[in-house]
């Protein structure tokens, strides 16, 4: 891992193309893994498999995703000849909710509690693992949370004293249409639940097709009022936005 300025970092990337991001970040960081759950996440394993041979990917599965999610991780792992590590929930403590609350609680308390055992605690025992990640967000995917989000930043949410976990976000000026403009112009694998009006796709129970001029993610937790569509993975989003 070279040494370098994080702000000097961010200002040398602004803007910047996602493949320049994308190559800065692995030129960087050897310890650096692409966290893979969408149709954003497959346009930069497309392109960092291009640039490196040797590349990181891992996944949360929650225990709750769609049939057809599943089906599109093993489309990923066998189209880019790539290990995926799966990270699953700890045992006792979704043992412990289910038992206390059932299958659908989040539907009475909201989703933070279920996403927080099913999804955060995953990514917790995977980060601290890793010198830095990189994720697919974009800034238009929410006008509330992710507006202000930069190219690359340290990450506020998951770094301790002692290892500051850097994070890359290329493709975070890219549009929904510049992302699937990239995937049919590459034919790269997407979820099929794309073609059912699912834009925005996480959980089975959490998630539904839009319906027409609808913005992406208003099919996540959509029960829910308000605006702001994150489970936790990103939570540093809210936080420095001043909105929590």
């Amino acid at each position: 891992m070279e040494t370098f300025n994080i702000q000097q970092l961010q200002t040398d990337l602004t803007h910047k193309n996602p493949r320049i991001i994308l190559k800065k970040a692995l030129e960087l960081f050897d310890n650096i893994a692409i966290a893979f759950s969408g149709a954003e996440d497959v346009a930069l394993i497309d392109m960092a498999v291009k640039l490196s041979k040797d590349i990181q990917v891992f996944c949360l599965d929650t225990g709750r995703l769609h049939p057809e999610t599943y089906r599109f991780i093993e489309k990923v792992r066998k189209h880019y000849r790539i290990d995926i590590e799966i990270l699953s929930p700890d045992k006792d403590l979704l043992d412990n909710l289910v038992k206390k609350k059932g299958l659908f609680s989040f539907y009475v308390d909201g989703h933070h509690e279920c996403c927080g055992i099913r999804k955060v605690e995953s990514l917790k025992r995977k980060l601290p693992q890793l010198d830095a990640w990189i994720t697919g967000q974009r800034k238009d995917q929410s006008p509330d949370t992710r507006q202000s989000i930069p190219e690359v930043q340290i990450d506020s949410e998951f770094s301790t004293a002692g290892h500051p976990l850097i994070k890359f976000n290329p493709l975070v000026n890219w549009s929904l249409t510049q992302v699937w403009d990239y995937i049919e112009a590459y034919q790269i694998p997407y979820n099929e639940l794309h073609e059912k009006g699912f834009t925005s796709i996480g959980c089975e129970p959490c998630t539904r097709a839009i319906l027409p001029h609808e913005h992406e993610r208003a099919g996540r937790w959509w029960w829910e009022a308000g605006a702001q569509k994150e489970c936790g993975l990103h939570a540093g989003n809210v936080k420095d936005n001043g909105t929590s």
